[in-house]
């Protein structure tokens, strides 16, 4: 498998042109393993725009269909669920079926798979080494007690609940660790944004009782203290993006259903200004005050019994 390290040591060639008048150059990485010997490209595809959907994916699926079938990529459920469309599209780590495809037909869109991953043909990457530092944090709650499963429910209070907010909500596409210098340079230690925040979600949740065993696998110069602190994972996770306009679509159509800001409850403008959004960087920063004793993980608030009526 080949790793991308250069963008500009990559050698373009050149597609064949489509007929229309909104037509779109797409420049993709191209390489196939199972030619030996051979090096990557970058191929140029002419996608004409009216006839195709608004998303890098929708070209993308567009040529495999209609014009390459050998272009290879990872994709599933079209609507930044999934991660598996995770890829660097005009030099930003993003989501393809996400990314709306820009309208400027005077220059080109250049597609690339993650950065500093090895490559297993075109744009998909080889995603074993994150999913074995994913594996390694334990993601699953841990009790000092074991549970029989299916019989009781671990309770949590709802301002618990709510520390969880922005950190359940990745979806493990990588944008954030393979846009990250320090996790280039020390993949194999460094366990990166998104394994940290991750690890932080079950660090911190009150049902888990395991987080002074899970810092402790942390307590190394590199699994966590290798963050600089550079946010580029924060800048270009893909969720914080659909987040925040999915906010503002919601908060838009509340206010054209009202005709007036004044008629919009108070309680959901507060809860609109207060929508949490993925922050890598912030995570790491409080595994780090954990690490060093700045901060202590709080004692789980036990929530009200329910009563066997409204159980029911």
């Amino acid at each position: 498998m080949l790793r991308v390290k250069s963008l500009s040591q990559i050698h373009r060639t050149v597609a064949t042109a489509t007929k229309g008048t909104n037509v779109k150059t797409f420049e993709v990485y191209r390489y196939n393993p199972d030619q030996p010997g051979s090096k990557p490209s970058m191929q140029k595809y002419d996608v004409d725009l009216d006839a195709c959907g608004p998303m890098i994916l929708d070209a993308l699926i567009k040529i495999k269909n209609e014009m390459d079938p050998t272009l290879t990529f990872r994709r599933s459920c079209r609507e930044g669920i999934c991660g598996s469309c995770a890829m660097n599209i005009g030099g930003q780590n993003t989501l393809a079926c996400i990314c709306n495809i820009d309208n400027n037909t005077s220059k080109s869109t250049k597609i690339y798979p993650l950065p500093h991953m090895y490559v297993v043909k075109d744009l998909v990457p080889d995603m074993n080494l994150f999913y074995a530092q994913y594996a390694s944090v334990q993601p699953w709650i841990q009790k000092d007690t074991p549970i029989k499963l299916g019989e009781k429910e671990l309770h949590q209070s709802v301002a618990e609940r709510e520390k969880l907010d922005g950190l359940y909500e990745c979806i493990l596409c990588a944008c954030c660790s393979t846009s990250c210098p320090s996790y280039w340079w020390n993949a194999d230690k460094y366990l990166g944004p998104a394994i940290l925040l991750q690890a932080y979600r079950w660090i911190i949740d009150s049902r888990d009782d395991k987080h002074t065993e899970r810092l402790s696998r942390m307590t190394d110069g590199f699994s966590a203290f290798k963050c600089h602190t550079i946010l580029n994972c924060t800048k270009t996770c893909p969720k914080l993006k659909q987040t925040s306009l999915r906010c503002c679509f919601l908060f838009a159509s509340t206010l054209l259903l009202h005709q007036h800001t004044a008629t919009v409850p108070a309680k959901q403008q507060n809860n609109t200004n207060k929508t949490k959004h993925l922050n890598p960087a912030k995570a790491i920063g409080e595994i780090k005050k954990l690490l060093t004793g700045v901060s202590t993980k709080p004692k789980p608030v036990q929530p009200p019994l329910l009563s066997k009526q409204s159980e029911m």
